[in-house]
Order: C-alpha cells, then structure tokens, then sequence
C-alpha cells in the first residue's frame, strides 16, 4: 500500500493517519507458505490439521450437506431471508445488465482476414466467503451470484468453520454448487491445488484476512485470482455544503469493518475538516463498534484540507480510494473528472453502505491504491475473452508478405517458411 504523503502539492493536513498503512508482512508470508505445501502434499488430512490448529475445528466432514443447508435456511428468520433474496435479486440483475455489455465479436479488417473473439465463462471457480468480526451476510451474494450469471460450470464456496449458519443460507440462496466449512489459508490451499474432497478450481475469488490474502498471492499464476484486497478505504471528497455530521457518520460506518480500515475526508474547506474531526469524535463516545472504528480511526484516519478543486482531485486520484464518496455543490459534475477508484458514490445520499448491503453494485473492490489499474468484481471477472482467426485465400495474400520480410529481418528463418509456405501454394 502507498503510504499518504505528509506533504502534497496544494494539500495541508488537519489530521495524519497514525500509524504507517504498510506492514511487515514477513511472518504472514512464512505461515501461509507452510500452509499451502502441507496442502498441496497431504490435501484434506493437512486442511484437518490446520482447521484444528487455527479455527478450533475438528469436523469430520468439511461439506455441507444438503440437509444442513437445509436447517441454516430453516434457521433464518423470514425477514432476514427477504432481506438477502433482495440483495440477490438486485446484484443479479446489475450483473445481468453488466453481461449484455460484453459481447462476441467478429469482424473482417482486412479481405479474408477474418477475427474475432468469443466470451467464455470458466468451468470452476472458488469463492471464499469471511467469517470476519460479523456475520457479513452480503459476502456470498457479491463472489457467487455474478459467478452465476456469467454462466461458470461450478461455484465452490469456503467459509471459516465457526461461520454463523445464516452464512450458509447466504451462500445456498446465492447458487453455490458446493459449499465446504474451511477457513483461511487452508481454504485457498485446498481450491487452488484440489483435495480428496474440494474441487481444483480455476480463479478463486473473494476477500479475507491477511493469511487468506496473501494465500492467493502465492497461489496466482497456475491459478487466478481477482485481486489482492486489503483492509476496507472509505474517503469522501467535500466541499463547503459538506455536511459535517454525515460524513463522520458514513466513514465510522466503513471503520467498523477493522482497525486497520483506512477512512479519509479529502476537502476544500478548512471550517468544515475541523467540524468533521470534531464530529467523529462526538459520534465515537455513543457507537457501539467503537472499540474498532475508533482505533482504525485514530491509526489511520485523516483530514486533508486542498487549496482548490484541481488539488482535491488529484490527491484522491493519488489516494485511489476503494470507496470514494463525492460531497460537493454539483457531484456528478466533479464526479466526471475523478479517474482512480474502486467504487464511486455521488451525492450525499449514495452511501457506501447500500452497495456494501444490497444495492447491486459489487462491494469486493480494490484497495491499496490498486484502483489506479484496475476495478472491482463483475461478471466480467468470471468470463474469458479468447480471440480466433480464420483466412481466406485472399487474406493470405494480405498477410503472409509482411509476415514473411519481417520474420526475415529478425532472423526467424522457421517463422518466415510458415508465412511463406501458404502464399507459395496459393500461388502454384
């Protein structure tokens, strides 16, 4: 993670994060490598082992079976279970929408030359689903419906094995194939390379603690990943019609995910930075979560005050906040010249927790400042786009004299027959 900056061009700073957002990750990268090659060696008899180890765990089966997916339906209340079939409904039809947009392709750019590309949904992918300090009942919903909808062959979920059994419903409801109570690395190990009795998936996806992430770092490569997702971000972007009160209140709410979430205010108003600082702390002495959000708060909250818009913009493009919330006189204005972020929130009333809960956009985002290059999940994630050719005669004779001079004035006397070879039968 890129550490923010105690000295920015046209940015002075009402409050600095007190503790540096990048970790010694050593210790982290040690355990999870032990983890996955005992996994990979020993499979299911090592995931026992550290399911004891770690999770306090000793299940004889790591499968849920139909009948106890059963009793954690049973075992939701109805209006939990309305609330959950609501965020299904509404990120399954925003992923429906994102699909249409991605779509086959062929074309002819030069005679007989023709290309094209086809969108392929993978055959199995693995979503882990946290345990976390709550029971996230939206987690399942935003790894496994998309998966659903760009059409995966089979969706495995993991989740810890002291999960709450709404946990279970969630990822029921949501469509997964299967579903296996393994926790933490040993979760990824087990997708990643196959077990006994977990599949080998094709991308895992999904967020998760610090072992968990750094599982799939060194797992990526025979196997895909979405994305390396650290603690939570929140910064909201203000100007002088900020409302003082409902920022604290929306970045508290982001801080209670960890201590370790990283919450900003990027403003051009120096009255209303102090107003906000003070709020915080107002709003910390009757909040429930407060022995979290308060930590997360004073070790890595700030308040940064801009001299101008220009300065607002590119410090939050520097930032590239997972979330970015825009509190301004004209947001969808501003909101146009943002270029780094994970998710965008415009107008004081689109709050990051109607897409953390159930409005339809994705909360599995970049974090890190790694919104510089890429978005969050979508369906897109689950699909591949794998291009074809084909050539006609007369394409050949587009294509295979500059293939063959260029093969040549490299050096690739194998590359240039090949191009040759077809142009000189053609022609005989």
């Amino acid at each position: 993670m890129t550490d923010t900056p105690h000295s920015f061009p046209g940015v002075s700073y009402v409050k600095t994060p007190g503790r540096s957002a990048v970790s010694d990750n050593a210790p982290v990268e040690q355990t999870v490598s032990e983890v996955l090659a005992a996994v990979r060696e020993r499979g299911d008899e090592a995931v026992r082992e550290y399911a004891k180890k770690f999770d306090n765990s000793a299940l004889d089966a790591f499968e849920v079976s139909n009948a106890e997916r059963q009793d954690a339906l049973d075992a939701l209340d109805p209006q939990s279970r309305a609330d959950t079939q609501f965020a299904i409904d509404n990120v399954r039809a925003f992923a429906e929408a994102q699909l249409t947009t991605i779509l086959p392709l062929d074309v002819e750019p030069l005679p007989g030359v023709h290309m094209g590309h086809r969108v392929i949904p993978m055959e199995r992918v693995g979503c882990y689903v946290p345990g976390g300090r709550y029971p996230l009942l939206s987690a399942p919903v935003m790894t496994i419906v998309p998966a659903k909808v760009a059409g995966v062959d089979e969706v495995i979920a993991c989740l810890p094995p002291n999960a709450h059994p709404a946990m279970i419903a969630g990822c029921h409801l949501s469509g997964a194939d299967r579903i296996f109570r393994i926790g933490g690395a040993q979760a990824i190990a087990a997708m990643a390379y196959g077990t006994e009795t977990v599949p080998r998936s094709d991308k895992i996806v999904g967020p998760g603690n610090a072992f968990v992430n750094e599982a799939k770092r060194q797992v990526f490569g025979p196997i895909g990943i979405d994305q390396l997702a650290g603690p939570s971000e929140i910064f909201v972007l203000a100007d002088s019609t900020g409302d003082a009160e409902m920022i604290a209140t929306d970045m508290l709410a982001q801080a209670e995910h960890d201590v370790r979430t990283r919450v900003g205010l990027i403003t051009t108003d120096v009255e209303l930075a102090k107003a906000v600082d003070a709020e915080v702390a107002r709003q910390l002495t009757g909040l429930s979560t407060a022995e979290t959000a308060g930590t997360a708060w004073r070790d890595y909250g700030e308040i940064a005050v801009c001299e101008d818009e220009a300065a607002m913009i590119a410090y939050s493009d520097y930032i590239a906040a997972e979330h970015l919330q825009v509190h301004t006189a004209d947001p969808h204005n501003l909101s146009q010249k943002l270029r780094n972020y994970g998710s965008l929130f415009i107008g004081e009333l689109a709050s990051v927790v109607y897409s953390d809960k159930c409005s339809g956009t994705n909360h599995t985002l970049p974090t890190m400042a790694a919104g510089r290059y890429t978005g969050g999940l979508w369906v897109g994630t689950y699909v591949k786009i794998a291009t074809h050719q084909w050539l006609t005669a007369e394409g050949v004779k587009q294509v295979a004299p500059p293939a063959a001079r260029q093969a040549a004035t490299e050096g690739m006397e194998g590359h240039r027959r090949a191009a040759q070879m077809r142009l000189d039968r053609l022609q005989s």
